[in-house]
C-alpha cells in the first residue's frame, strides 16, 4: 500500500472520531478533539487527492467513514444492532475495496 492510500485509510478512521464527536461531544476538550479530527482528516484527504483520483479518494474516504461510524455507534454508543444495516455496510465496503483495486490497476497500467 502506498503512502497516499495510507492517508486515505487514516483519514477515514479519523472521520469516525469526529463524526461521533459531532453527536456526543459535551465538553470543551471533546469539541476541541472533534475539530482537530476534522482538520487532520481533511488534511490527509487533500494530501492524498494530489496524487490519486479525487473521486475515488472521496468515495473511499466517505465509505470508510460511514461504515466505521455505524459500527462505532453500535459498539461504543449502544445503537441497536440491525443485521440489514451491517449487510449494507458490508456491501458498501465491497464497493470501496473494488474502487481501490481498480484505481491501483489503472495506476500500474499507466506507468
Amino acid at each position: 500500500m502506498n503512502r497516499n492510500w495510507l492517508y486515505v485509510l487514516i483519514g477515514g478512521l479519523v472521520e469516525v472520531v469526529w463524526v461521533s464527536g459531532l453527536k456526543h461531544a459535551s465538553s470543551w476538550w471533546e469539541w476541541l478533539a472533534t475539530f482537530l479530527g476534522i482538520a487532520v482528516s481533511f488534511y490527509l484527504i487533500i494530501a492524498a487527492s494530489k496524487r490519486l483520483p479525487v473521486g475515488t479518494v472521496y468515495a473511499v474516504f466517505t465509505g470508510l467513514g460511514t461504515a466505521g461510524t455505524v459500527l462505532a455507534e453500535m459498539i461504543f454508543f449502544h445503537e441497536p444492532f440491525a443485521l440489514l444495516k451491517v449487510l449494507l455496510i458490508a456491501l458498501l465496503l465491497c464497493g470501496v475495496i473494488g474502487l481501490k483495486l481498480v484505481t491501483d490497476r489503472q495506476e500500474k497500467e499507466a506507468h
